[in-house]
């Protein structure tokens, strides 16, 4: 069985890794190490949660214990695609470097300028940042890249997916032709493999699984649920009740906003429960990880900018409020449980809606997902809900309140209810008149209410409160009839009949 001292590591890198606790290394370590040493360009592909960070981490330790960086002049050079993936890997260079004196520099997003100048002055052996950032520093002459021996592009596939390719481009003529470039990633399709052939020279293609599937270790399944989200949100948490094993879980939603108020919700409701979007401040996001982490809060309601790489160990449960739009993203969400081996379970809420994104998700991992407790053809009627959004519960009030009012209000409706009926010998003069004569009937007809309220306001030196209690009562009523069209003011024009089109 090959160990970690098998790959050619520096005993400095071998003495971290043994105090850290590992001894046998993951096929992706044991198949991307040995050529990263050799300074072998390298496309690995491996199911998220199977080590990849480690297996640029390792060789780059060792492979920058000679030399030095100078000011302003990185050696080393990884790009990620959000702030926490880039923190997460500063942690492991911290953990793993620990014997190491090298200095490691964190350009993100939300972080001072000032602050980073400083460590970049004092220069950076290891440079992790987000593409963005990084380009602000070069565009204010704080950064030269001419010294970049290793460039490592994480999440690959989501980097160039999600519209970094021309900063990608930017900065890859920045740096020397002679570099050695790592590209890692959990899924790696076709158009995306083209792309990243064009960053790649001559690269050893470790594949230690097929690519865009999922880890045996997680349970996967299906819950059908209606449209509403009120009535999803009513899924959800009977789903999270029912799970007896549930240490902690990540929730994801498609939309930052229904990130916020799934959470209110869950929240109002008595969970324990988190928020994380790319909306929120770094200091918040950081913070919010961190108690979820130390299991501070049992559920972490997120977006996808939780689903790419975030090393949480122990997380017992996913579930996918919705169903995610692209395919690739459903691996990576149930890639947060499940790793190192553990076990997990995943839950999809799906919709009538959703059917075509889930046949998509299980073209692309080669499976079917079973359903838990029946398909949408089983679902029951839809149910009323006590998480209905305020507004509805408004408006069943004013309902309730305007019943007693219901067949006055019918009586000052039933003239507007008159059809004006035009047949093709009637012609457009008939239809005219018939239109003046409903005008006619309806002033006849109108109810002595009117009359009254006129008189009033006569009388009254300050008419606009009898305007406004007229408005009041019947701001939300809506048992009238609903105007269509123009109402009464039709034009002459429209009233024309079209001669039928004979078969």
């Amino acid at each position: 069985m090959t160990t970690f001292a098998d790959l050619g590591l520096s005993q400095k890198v071998l003495s971290a890794v043994t105090d850290a606790g590992y001894t046998t290394p993951t096929p992706i370590q044991a198949g991307a190490i040995p050529h990263a040493l050799q300074r072998r360009d390298i496309c690995g592909i491996a199911q998220t949660g199977t080590g990849k960070t480690a297996s640029f981490v390792l060789p780059m330790l060792t492979l920058l214990e000679k030399g030095r960086a100078r000011a302003r002049m990185p050696r080393t050079l990884i790009l990620e695609p959000t702030r926490e993936l880039a923190a997460q890997v500063a942690e492991n260079f911290d953990k793993y470097g620990k014997n190491h004196k090298l200095n490691v520099a964190l350009l993100i997003g939300g972080v001072s300028f000032d602050e980073q100048d400083r460590k970049l002055e004092r220069g950076a052996d290891v440079l992790i940042c987000t593409p963005g950032r990084l380009l602000d520093h070069c565009e204010r002459g704080k950064l030269l890249m001419t010294g970049v021996e290793i460039l490592v592009i994480d999440e690959a596939d989501r980097m160039l997916d999600m519209g970094f390719i021309p900063d990608i481009e930017r900065i890859a003529k920045m740096i020397p032709f002679t570099r050695q470039t790592l590209f890692f990633s959990a899924t790696m399709p076709p158009e995306i493999q083209k792309l990243a052939d064009r960053f790649l020279q001559n690269p050893e293609r470790v594949e230690v699984a097929k690519p865009s599937s999922t880890a045996k270790t997680v349970t996967q399944r299906l819950v059908a649920a209606h449209n509403k989200d009120y009535e999803k949100r009513a899924v959800l948490r009977d789903l999270i009740k029912a799970q007896d094993d549930l240490k902690n879980g990540i929730i994801f939603c498609n939309r930052k906003k229904d990130v916020a108020d799934l959470f209110r919700s869950l929240e109002r409701h008595g969970f324990s429960v988190g928020a994380l979007h790319g909306d929120m401040d770094q200091r918040s996001r950081t913070t919010m990880l961190a108690n979820f982490k130390d299991n501070n809060i049992t559920l972490l309601v997120a977006s996808d900018v939780a689903a790419r790489g975030l090393d949480i160990p122990d997380v017992s449960h996913v579930f996918n409020f919705d169903v995610p739009i692209h395919a690739e993203d459903y691996v990576h969400r149930i890639g947060r449980t499940g790793r190192a081996g553990r076990s997990g379970k995943a839950f999809t809420l799906v919709t009538r809606a959703d059917t075509k994104y889930l046949d998509a998700i299980e073209k692309l991992i080669g499976e079917k997902i079973e359903w838990l407790n029946g398909d949408i053809s089983a679902l029951p009627a839809p149910m009323e809900s006590h998480d209905q959004d305020r507004g509805r519960k408004g408006r069943d009030r004013d309902r309730g309140r305007d019943r007693s009012r219901g067949s006055r209000h019918e009586q000052a409706a039933a003239p507007q209810e008159k059809n004006t009926v035009v047949t093709e010998e009637a012609g457009v003069e008939a239809a005219v008149e018939n239109t003046k004569s409903d005008r006619r009937s309806d002033k006849r007809n109108q109810p002595a209410g009117n009359g009254n309220r006129d008189r009033n306001r006569r009388s009254n030196p300050n008419p606009a409160n009898d305007d406004n209690r007229d408005r009041r009562r019947h701001r939300d009523h809506d048992d009238g009839p609903t105007p269509v069209g123009f109402g009464d003011d039709i034009p002459a024009f429209m009233l024309i009949v079209a001669n039928a089109v004979k078969a």
